[in-house]
């Protein structure tokens, strides 16, 4: 059964290009002061409220991000994939909302693979752009359910109205300073009297109320790289400027959960996984087209001797137990598509133990030839990545250290947060420090702690403040990938989050919920 949302009120035909044009809806009541969902963007002195003046005449995506989110009666888990390769995609070609490419036979074999790894989930809807690149996409991994499709069209890929059809190299050559100001400075780009990328929030929120209102509780949304990263980042209440901040490759899978408050209001928001893709996180080099040459990738240590007990990784300094050792022989297989510079390490006994099992795979890797000689790859402990003795502290007095499920930061109180967050700060600029060595050209670390820090690291990198730890979830075992395209005093682009194809049949499945409502209350 295919449904479809409200159409453009006009579409416009160019030689190369169809422009959907709709209407704009303003709110008329100011945003409550109390509201959870109220959006909060960085600054140079940390992350700051964002009014809009009521001279600024422009769309502006911070209006629509201080609306609440509606309220949802059980946990739902949301989860978005974007389109397979187009043909449009393999030419370089600018695709905007025009509906002019498909699928290619690789965009075809990757949403195959998708569908693969969604199979299990018993999806009760799909809502995906009408573009057919996405359309395809979305038909191939749905396969033979009965449940419904919605086509909506505020899903559609972001419109760029006049580069729609240009090569990127055309785009240069036509548009000069225009161009140049997309490539840099996205969110405050205009063509045609337009603001794309404030367009483009405000399209993902109004869909998120949508997605929200449906009676389901297993949602699949299909759509495209810069309204996924869109629907992500209003999610968790990201404004523009963090557009091309939040990777979505070709078929890449991300999962969001909202889950409801016990007083009602709008949920909480986690996000569970970001960019889940078909093949290895880590082979490819560029992020938003843009060579990385210097990248750091969180590695969680794997399960502790201690879990049965705790539900919770290593609050103490245990050593590892054998599944968390054949995670961390799984990760270090993963990262043989690269090669590590370095790694660092907590001091506890399971971030050391991964970190020697990744070492010693890398050094052997290039001496399983004749007559090679083992790689050298630096291995050393950080201080700074140490959080588990605050943690330790935290469980022998009277904060409980909550299970790992989504949202699990949340339940930290202030002390504790606060804790974690200024050892995570000293961390992450030691992490920049060791990726910024002038003495090699491209630098790769590996950096092995516990989840709690690296969903922290995260926020450091994104610029955010304390109060976004719960907006994140990782899992023992997992990876997530930073790049640094503009060089390490540059901002850091996420390529992806909570990674755990690698780990196979030991992986948390991607869709399915491990918990009931009850235990979704916080």
């Amino acid at each position: 059964m295919i449904s479809l949302t409200p159409t453009p009120s006009l579409v416009l035909h160019t030689n190369s290009t169809v422009f959907f044009v709709f209407p704009i809806r303003t709110r008329t009541t100011p945003p409550s002061p109390s509201s959870p969902s109220r959006i909060r963007c960085s600054s140079g002195s940390g992350v700051q409220e964002v009014r809009k003046s009521s001279e600024e005449k422009e769309l502006s995506s911070e209006l629509y991000e201080s609306v609440p989110f509606p309220a949802v009666k059980a946990a739902k888990r949301v989860v978005l994939v974007r389109h397979g390769q187009s043909t449009w995609n393999e030419e370089g070609r600018i695709q905007g909302s025009s509906n002019f490419s498909v699928l290619t036979k690789k965009g075809e074999s990757q949403a195959e693979t998708s569908r693969l790894m969604l199979v299990d989930d018993s999806f009760e809807v799909c809502f995906t752009s009408p573009l057919t690149r996405s359309k395809r996409t979305a038909e191939i991994i749905w396969g033979t359910r009965k449940e419904e499709m919605i086509m909506d069209s505020d899903l559609r890929e972001i419109d760029l109205y006049a580069f729609q059809g240009l090569l990127k190299h055309e785009g240069k050559a036509k548009f000069g300073a225009a161009f140049h100001q997309w490539q840099v400075d996205a969110a405050n780009f205009n063509i045609d009297g337009h603001y794309p990328v404030r367009e483009l929030w405000a399209r993902a929120r109004s869909c998120w109320t949508r997605v929200l209102l449906h009676e389901s509780r297993s949602v699949l949304v299909v759509a495209h790289n810069a309204v996924n990263q869109a629907l992500v980042a209003t999610a968790i209440g990201l404004g523009t400027e963090y557009f091309r901040t939040l990777v979505q490759s070709n078929c890449g899978v991300s999962v969001l959960d909202f889950i409801p408050r016990a007083e009602g209001g709008s949920p909480y928001i986690c996000l569970n996984r970001l960019n889940q893709t078909p093949s290895s996180p880590v082979a490819a080099r560029s992020s938003g087209g843009r060579k990385a040459s210097n990248r750091i990738i969180l590695v969680c240590h794997g399960s502790t001797q201690s879990n049965a007990e705790t539900g919770f990784p290593s609050a103490g300094d245990q050593p590892m137990d054998m599944l968390g050792i054949i995670k961390s022989q799984k990760t270090a297989e993963l990262l043989l598509d690269l090669k590590v510079s370095s790694i660092v390490s907590s001091p506890k006994k399971a971030c050391v133990e991964t970190a020697t099992v990744i070492s010693k795979v890398q050094e052997a890797a290039d001496c399983l030839g004749v007559d090679c000689v083992p790689r050298y790859v630096e291995t050393k402990q950080m201080e700074n990545l140490d959080v588990e003795d605050i943690l330790q502290q935290s469980s022998e007095g009277k904060t409980e250290i909550p299970p790992l499920q989504p949202g699990w930061l949340n339940e930290f109180g202030d002390k504790l947060t606060g804790a974690v967050w200024e050892q995570s700060e000293r961390a992450w600029q030691s992490l920049l420090n060791e990726v910024a060595d002038e003495a090699k050209s491209e630098k790769v670390v590996v950096a092995v702690g516990h989840p709690a820090l690296h969903i922290a690291l995260m926020g450091h990198c994104l610029h955010l403040t304390k109060e976004w730890l719960g907006s994140f979830h990782l899992d023992a075992g997992s990876i997530t990938v930073i790049d640094f395209p503009d060089g390490p005093n540059g901002r850091g682009v996420i390529r992806c989050i909570n990674y755990t194809a690698h780990l196979g049949r030991w992986s948390i499945p991607i869709t399915r919920s491990t918990l009931d409502d009850e235990e979704f209350l916080m």
